[in-house]
């Protein structure tokens, strides 16, 4: 089979249209002449679900990190997602974030966060990308293997099969092949297949199940807020967010830790709903049209490949996304995660080609590292949960949970956490002294706390929390 260039000049491959793939084609736009896209899916109406991403269906978020990038690689694009709908605003003034017994005192933070459902987010950048005169797409086609030269030392394209009847496979070469097909990744049979090892994976089994729901919003509902979540934690296994979206709706998703799942049914969901730890989401939902039917999604595991670890890899190939990690989804990292890696890549390709992939592996490890430990750290609070576990382990859950108590009433601290998870500071801040201090004295005192949420008449206290 004779392989055929995209076109003249330097060209590059990206298998996979999702949201690594869109921001790592962003990144290579910089650099290549011409960039071509490669998916499954038929890729139709924009803000529409496709069966490549089944999790289009629950909720999604950006953090503020990630958003910075996208507006970045793609300038208005906030603003064109505002006009659409979409709920722009301060991560921990328009939102109620409840660890605990309560939730953290809410104030202007300066951060700002976007409210937009996964399919308009997808469809917006990639009509934003294949808006630049050097990105195509071939969509509804499927990508058998990779071109390779003789000795396999470089990858030089990929076999595809167009879904089209009739469609004979063809190949399509190019200088650089990037995988962004996610957790289902086929690089490691592919590199087996071509005399390499496979990486080494590291896998956290917490056993989620996500059931997500849309409602009606009302002006009536929680006015001003535009984000509730809720933390599970080892008292209670599930946690969940009610997180504005585009069209008037909310999207409420309540994931179950270790094999725990709401019922498939609406009466069953909102019963479900009304056992988290807060009855704030339920208060509101309880009354709420259902514009949906509710649908669920598993995530088995952390799972962590070790491209960085591999001693010999092939020229001309890179992976990306959550081919390398994929976190537990409610911590909310992979879109911005995979927007830190594309910024990576766009950094490696400056200092040119040579190593490519060797120094690409180690930048995109280090950039996992901080979020891979937030979310395998905090899914080892659950006993169940087989993981690492050391002393200093136990130590930061404890700690945290100590911050989040004095977080009720210290909006410093509140910060300072919404800091980490947003990817704006490292864990470690959360341990500088002037912090330590705040959440000693916010424990020793434990003054009474007042709700926020029940000063804006979004609900009453329940039953067992100290409101």
């Amino acid at each position: 089979m004779t392989a055929q260039k995209t076109g003249a000049g330097k060209t590059a491959i990206v298998i996979g249209a999702s949201m690594a793939g869109l921001l790592g084609a962003r990144a290579l736009a910089d650099h290549y002449d011409q960039i071509t896209l490669l998916d499954r899916d038929a890729l139709g109406a924009a803000g529409a679900h496709r069966k490549g991403t089944p999790q289009s269906k629950h909720a999604h978020a950006v953090l503020v990190r990630g958003l910075a990038i996208m507006e970045e690689y793609f300038p208005g694009l906030i603003a064109e997602l505002v006009s659409l709908g979409a709920d722009y605003g301060d991560v921990s003034q328009k939102a109620r974030w409840y660890h605990g017994d309560g939730h953290h005192q809410a104030c202007v933070s300066g951060d700002n966060a976007i409210n937009v459902s996964r399919p308009l987010l997808e469809s917006t950048i990639r009509t934003r990308l294949l808006a630049l005169p050097n990105v195509q797409i071939i969509d509804a086609c499927d990508v058998l293997g990779l071109l390779t030269t003789p000795d396999n030392g470089r990858v030089t394209g990929v076999r595809l099969i167009r879904r089209a009847a009739g469609s004979a496979e063809e190949g399509l070469a190019a200088d650089l092949v990037v995988d962004a097909t996610g957790r289902g990744s086929r690089s490691p049979a592919w590199l087996e297949a071509l005399g390499y090892e496979r990486p080494h994976e590291d896998a956290v089994k917490m056993g989620l199940t996500y059931t997500s729901c849309e409602f009606r919003r009302r002006p009536e509902h929680s006015p001003g807020v535009v984000a509730l979540i809720v933390a599970a934690s080892p008292e209670s296994r599930r946690g969940g967010v009610l997180l504005s979206q585009e069209g008037d709706r909310w999207m409420l998703t309540i994931g179950g830790y270790l094999g725990e799942q709401a019922p498939m049914d609406h009466a069953g969901l909102l019963e479900y709903a009304r056992g988290l730890a807060t009855p704030d989401i339920y208060e509101i939902v309880k009354n709420a049209e259902p514009l949906s039917e509710p649908v669920a999604y598993k995530v088995p595991s952390n799972l962590r490949r070790r491209y960085e670890r591999l001693t010999r890899f092939p020229q001309g190939y890179l992976v990306m996304g959550d081919g390398l990690c994929s976190f537990n989804p409610i911590y909310a990292q992979g879109m911005s995660v995979a927007a830190l890696e594309a910024v990576a890549l766009g950094d490696c390709l400056a200092r040119g080609e040579d190593r490519l992939a060797g120094r690409f592996f180690k930048q995109a490890a280090e950039i996992i590292d901080m979020p891979w430990s937030t979310a395998v750290g905090n899914d080892l609070r659950f006993p169940e949960i087989e993981g690492p576990r050391n002393a200093m382990t136990n130590f930061i859950n404890w700690y945290i949970s100590k911050l989040h108590h004095a977080a009720q009433q210290d909006a410093v601290l509140s910060v300072a956490f919404l800091k980490v998870v947003n990817l704006l500071q490292p864990p470690p801040s959360l341990l500088h002294p002037r912090v330590v201090w705040r959440v000693v004295r916010g424990n020793l005192w434990r003054r009474p706390h007042k709700s926020a949420v029940k000063q804006r008449g979004l609900a009453t206290a329940a039953p067992g929390s100290s409101r």
